[in-house]
């Protein structure tokens, strides 16, 4: 069922759905993962968001060149590259959406577990929150990407609000000293930035989610570009100046072995209890960024059922204009993976499997950069003299990509590799039921 243009998402609906998407629970133990380093790791921090303004560049463009391109990179790499590698990099990304949502969703029940304690201590009660926040952001993705739109922006303006404080009030509590000796690693310079850039690459992850659901967007050639530059400028200063604030306060050596950085952080400025404020913002980061995966982890197969590349199932629509089956099959898929993380014995399958599917995210954006110069000159879109702008864009988000899969470690890169090549039967097999009923 084709949706009515009253019924799809505007400019900041788009941009908190890249905002949302990025920023999750794991951004607030950042500050404690990169005080090993010392201050240095704040130059991580600016060559990540170098590489992923380039992202957000490239991203803005094909979504200008292919306007209503559903599925975002998987879009751009079948028009580039064909049916074969748009399947593998659909395929790869769709089953990061529903592993990545079973992490958050155990993160948000880490974060409630501050305001309720029996869920860190019962494995049932854990196990039924997880999949009561599942199942319900389920539901209101199923009735349509409207709904699952304001959802994602309500919970993005309040997970901002402790992140964005902290940030700025904090800097006015800072100690410099803190901040020296300035390279603690024991490490050189060089490979002290390239480890902590290594770290933070991964918080820049959902920058394409704009893209993705390009045909329920409004005016999609200029609303998507603009939202994803937006969001990742306010991703981009909310972590930094965060991080700032937060090493500037904390002493280092109670920093690399704190737990919750960004409430003692809070403590520091307004005293005990600022740290349940703190917990909120866990919470509800988690929650929105699970609504906001949740979201696209039905788009996904929906496009490439659209190309008859995945089971048509996947292509129908209910009467809300939401590819509902998608998204519950998948919303099934993350049950398992949350039984998983509480069941005794099978803890470490569930970090594996979060482990080898990380490469996933990245090789779209491999793909979607080398994709860009394809369309280029197959369409022939830059008048002379463009093209060496366009080169150096397309090459650094290439280059931005192959260091982020570099930095995801060998076993995540092999096994990543390996379940993308599984897909490949399932390709063939939808291939040849493409063709014997075309």
């Amino acid at each position: 069922m084709t949706q009515t243009p009253t019924k799809k998402i505007g400019l900041w609906t788009s941009t908190s759905l890249v905002v949302g998407n990025m920023i999750g629970a794991g951004v607030f133990l950042m500050p404690s993962a990169l005080a090993s380093y010392g201050g240095i790791s704040l130059l991580g921090w600016v060559f990540s968001a170098i590489g992923a303004l380039f992202l957000a560049i490239l991203f803005g463009r094909l979504s200008k060149m292919m306007p209503l391109g559903d599925g975002g990179p998987y879009a751009y790499t079948r028009k580039g590259f064909g049916d074969f590698p748009g399947f593998l990099v659909a395929w790869g990304y769709w089953i990061s959406c529903w592993t990545t949502n079973a992490t958050i969703a155990v993160s948000l029940v880490g974060g409630l577990s501050l305001f309720i304690p029996i869920l860190g201590t019962n494995p049932v009660a854990a196990v039924a929150t997880a999949l009561s926040a599942v199942w319900g952001l389920t539901w209101i993705n199923a009735m349509g990407v409207r709904e699952g739109g304001k959802v994602q922006l309500i919970t993005t303006l309040l997970k901002l609000v402790p992140l964005t404080i902290i940030a700025f009030v904090g800097l006015f509590f800072i100690d410099i000293d803190n901040f020296f000796p300035f390279n603690i690693s024991g490490v050189s310079n060089f490979a002290a930035i390239s480890a902590t850039a290594a770290m933070t690459i991964f918080a820049f992850q959902g920058v394409e989610c704009a893209t993705i659901p390009a045909g329920e967007v409004e005016n999609p050639e200029t609303t998507i570009s603009k939202a994803t530059m937006i969001g990742t400028w306010i991703t981009i200063v909310v972590y930094i100046l965060s991080t700032i604030s937060v090493m500037g306060i904390v002493p280092v050596d109670k920093l690399q072995t704190s737990v919750t950085p960004f409430a003692d952080a809070a403590e520091v400025i307004w005293g005990n209890g600022a740290h349940y404020l703190v917990g909120a913002g866990v919470v509800i980061s988690a929650f929105g960024a699970l609504n906001g995966w949740i979201l696209i982890q039905g788009q996904v197969p929906f496009a490439i059922a659209k190309d008859k590349l995945f089971p048509h199932v996947f292509e129908k629509k209910n009467s809300k204009g939401a590819p509902a089956l998608g998204i519950v099959i998948s919303s099934i898929f993350i049950s398992v993976l949350v039984f998983m993380n509480y069941t005794k014995g099978l803890v470490e399958q569930f970090q594996f499997l979060v482990l080898l599917t990380t490469v996933m995210v990245l090789v779209p954006y491999l793909f979607s950069s080398a994709s860009y110069l394809m369309l280029l000159f197959e369409e022939k879109h830059l008048k002379t003299g463009g093209w060496a702008r366009a080169i150096f864009l397309s090459t650094g988000g290439f280059a931005f990509s192959i260091w982020a899969i570099a930095g995801s470690g060998e076993q995540s890169v092999f096994w990543g590799f390996l379940m993308l090549l599984a897909g490949i039967p399932f390709y063939m097999w939808n291939i040849w039921k493409r063709n014997r009923t075309s």
